[in-house]
């Protein structure tokens, strides 16, 4: 074997560096990497989540490339801009694919504020159905007319893409990539966050009733709809999942506090 194994690395805090609404979404971005990596989202050093930073709407927040999702800290992100400049002093540096895409989405549409983008394999799986996502049951109702769908083009790096991934999605909030993986975006991490467990969730579900053999009785649309409604009508516009992803924070911080380093 050669080179060097490393078990540790040194993490060099930018607290003092960055404003107070920037440091809140470092930290809340550090949560959501750690609890996707706890529900076994994402095992890699690739696939990203993103948040725009709340002071600077021109500048957005990135995972690193190299880094494992139960190890991001809150000053191993990286903060660019969107023309695709890094404005982070850090050596770390974002996956091509995932900055193509993800920039594209938080340029071109100025309500959505986070995203996020995994391969897990219940995903991958609807992704690669004729059919895509049925809605059996009251949590894939909160997807309800909510999903986009994008047809398969090899690793997601060319620049054309990106603008074509984000008009395809159009108001929706999730996507699903063919032979590929899944997408979210939120107004908030959270929404973007919660709105991605919905979607896996719903995909595991597929993925075992089809397994099962068994005839599938799905929802009449008209239910689907109304289920949504009252979904949509309980929150009254606000963003969704914000208690869920709370929780999620202060279990990452009884977990390990050192992730907001």
């Amino acid at each position: 074997m050669t080179g060097t194994l490393v078990f540790e690395r040194e993490i060099v805090s930018c607290r003092n560096d960055v404003s107070e609404a920037e440091w809140e979404t470092r930290v809340a971005l550090a949560a959501a990497y750690r609890t996707a990596h706890r529900f076994g989202w994402n095992d890699t050093v690739r696939n990203h989540i993103t948040a725009r930073v709340p002071d600077a709407p021109d500048q957005f927040l990135i995972n690193p490339l190299g880094l494992g999702w139960h190890e991001i800290c809150a000053s191993d992100i990286i903060k660019a801009d969107m023309d695709g400049n890094v404005l982070s002093n850090n050596d770390l540096k974002p996956g091509p694919a995932g900055f193509n895409f993800h920039r594209a989405i938080l340029r071109m549409k100025e309500g959505v504020n986070a995203t996020i983008h995994l391969h897990p394999l219940d995903g991958v799986a609807v992704s690669a159905m004729e059919d895509g996502l049925m809605i059996v049951d009251q949590t894939g109702c909160a997807l309800y007319n909510q999903i986009a769908y994008h047809g398969f083009e090899g690793l997601a790096e060319e620049a054309e893409e990106g603008p074509v991934i984000a008009r395809e999605l159009g108001e929706k909030i999730a996507m699903i990539m063919s032979n590929h993986g899944v997408l979210t975006v939120g107004r908030t991490i959270g929404e973007a966050f919660v709105y991605m467990e919905r979607l896996i969730a719903s995909c595991r579900l597929q993925t075992l009733l089809m397994a099962s053999g068994a005839r599938i009785r799905e929802l009449p649309e008209d239910l689907k709809r109304r289920t949504w409604e009252q979904m949509y009508a309980r929150r009254g516009n606000k963003p969704m999942g914000e208690l869920d992803f709370r929780m999620y924070v202060r279990k990452t911080y009884q977990e390990d506090p050192g992730f907001a380093t």
